[in-house]
């Protein structure tokens, strides 16, 4: 069993530009870093709202191993028979049991070791539909054997609640990591009991965009009060955020954890 392993989360890809982004960088993260496990959110990965088997397949083949969701999994009608026989896709675990797909998935390693990654979404400025996030995590931990690798894509609006979670979860997951705001905080740490926590890891797509999105119409329903179709920014340099999290394989907890934000002219300074 090796001392350490490397997980990575990829924040939520936007669309078209985004697949492209992943596909052009990771293959040279994975030369300089050499993560064990690669995770990305993938909820807005088909024309930035949703997920279709021809936008997961891309990320796959640039090297994601596993997909978290969110609220917008569903944007796209062809995600319901997708996450029905994806077993790499984890949809959030407390939509309603009814819901195609399932809330975690797994990887076991070359190593023997088995990481878990569960996709969490939040309820706080959210849709309610969805169970209580922190009595869901303690059913699905319920009878689970401890020291186990598990990462929580926890996709939440707000950082109390996404905080919270973190210590609520804290010396019985691996990592706590949020998503869906698509702006990286700076307050990645290791918890007390060994839980890795960020409020939110970021996103992969254009930086002069509002959240990925063209900026025009987004201003414009400010300005005017008047919804506007959301477009995915294309033009401007891209950026790729990631966090990357040491776990123990012997206790599931975490060793140390350490986010960037990569940029266009990154890859020329990555090995190939």
């Amino acid at each position: 069993m090796p001392s350490s392993l490397k997980i990575a989360l990829i924040g939520d890809v936007i669309g078209r530009p985004g697949r492209q982004f992943v596909a052009a960088m990771l293959p040279k993260l994975k030369a300089r870093y050499a993560p064990d496990l690669v995770i990305a959110n993938g909820e807005n990965s088909a024309g930035g709202l949703g997920v279709i088997k021809r936008t997961a397949d891309e990320l796959f083949a640039a090297g994601v191993d596993l997909l978290t969701g969110g609220n917008h999994i569903w944007d796209k009608k062809e995600a319901v028979p997708l996450l029905r026989v994806e077993p790499r896709i984890a949809r959030p675990l407390n939509f309603p049991p009814a819901a195609p797909g399932q809330g975690w998935t797994s990887r076991r390693l070359p190593d023997g070791t088995e990481v878990t990654v569960v996709s969490l979404q939040g309820r706080v400025f959210m849709d309610p539909i969805v169970d209580n996030p922190f009595l869901a995590m303690d059913a699905f931990l319920k009878g689970r054997p401890a020291g186990g690798v598990v990462i929580v894509d926890f996709h939440a609006e707000a950082s109390a609640e996404k905080q919270s979670l973190g210590y609520h979860l804290d010396g019985r997951v691996s990592a706590v990591l949020g998503t869906h705001t698509h702006i990286p905080t700076a307050d990645l740490r290791v918890l007390s009991g060994g839980t890795a926590y960020q409020t939110d890891v970021g996103m992969t797509g254009a930086l002069d965009s509002v959240i990925g999105m063209k900026r025009g119409p987004i201003l414009e329903r400010y300005l005017t009060g008047v919804n506007h179709r959301f477009e995915v920014e294309t033009a401007g340099p891209m950026v790729l955020d990631w966090t990357l999290v040491e776990v123990d394989p012997a206790t599931g907890r975490a060793v140390s954890a350490w986010s960037r934000r990569f940029f266009e002219e990154t890859i020329e300074q990555l090995p190939v």
